[in-house]
């Protein structure tokens, strides 16, 4: 299976790389600094050669995705998953009273309408039997469980999982799988030190969703990394 992983040079990005690998599978790792992805990339490329693709992909930049898919197509590059895994977290903790909008603008460019310039550009190589599409998501999306603070990061998480909802209707009768992964507090740069989830065991857990196809048991396309349904 071909597999396009967006924020793939480190975090969990890198870590669902590895693992898509080690399974077999080929990646296609989308980095804004392709020519320095950073050590851990390298590494999986020196140690899987031809299967990993480092390619440049910037979320914000409509253009640069638009150029990736036409030229993976042109080369007759047929895709079996899509992972939308870039996103960033900004004004952590800060209370509405004080939130800079150019923090909202940002977050959502990249954790929402980043995700939907990739399927916009890239579903026509969504081709691949069994297709799926990961949003990788976070408990900080559900409404039930809203709390105060994080407003940009919350707020985007919660318009992503609408998001997968609304592809996973438009796509069922295409047999495409889509879910939005919440994938755990993870020791990462994002989720901290404190944080007690190891990414690969996240990423090995979303491998496993992507693979199984394991279907939420609610209505609703929002699991967490082991399948379980999360709170909408």
């Amino acid at each position: 299976m071909n597999i396009l992983i967006t924020g793939a040079g480190r975090g969990l990005g890198v870590e669902l790389a590895a693992e898509a690998l080690e399974r077999g599978h080929k990646v296609i790792a989308g980095v804004r600094t392709p020519e320095d992805p950073g050590p851990a990339l390298t590494g999986l490329a020196d140690a899987y050669g031809e299967a990993l693709t480092i390619a440049l992909l910037d979320v914000r930049d409509e253009e640069g995705i638009a150029a990736l898919a036409a030229g993976l197509q042109e080369q007759g590059v047929a895709l079996g998953a899509i992972i939308n895994n870039a996103a960033v977290l900004t004004a952590r903790e800060t209370p509405i009273e004080q939130l800079d909008f150019q923090d909202m603008l940002l977050t959502m460019d990249i954790n929402l309408y980043g995700p939907m310039r990739v399927v916009k550009h890239f579903l026509p190589l969504l081709t691949e039997p069994e297709a799926s599409i990961i949003n990788i998501s976070s408990e900080a999306g559900s409404i039930t469980n809203a709390y105060p603070g994080d407003y940009p990061y919350s707020i985007s998480k919660t318009a992503l999982n609408i998001f997968s909802q609304q592809l996973h209707v438009y796509l069922r009768e295409r047999g495409v799988h889509v879910l939005s992964v919440h994938p755990g507090w993870m020791h990462t740069d994002m989720g901290g030190a404190s944080a007690p989830t190891d990414p690969r065991s996240s990423a090995t857990g979303i491998l496993d969703l992507l693979e199984q196809r394991k279907a939420p048991q609610g209505h609703f396309r929002f699991v967490d990394y082991t399948g379980k349904d999360m709170p909408i």
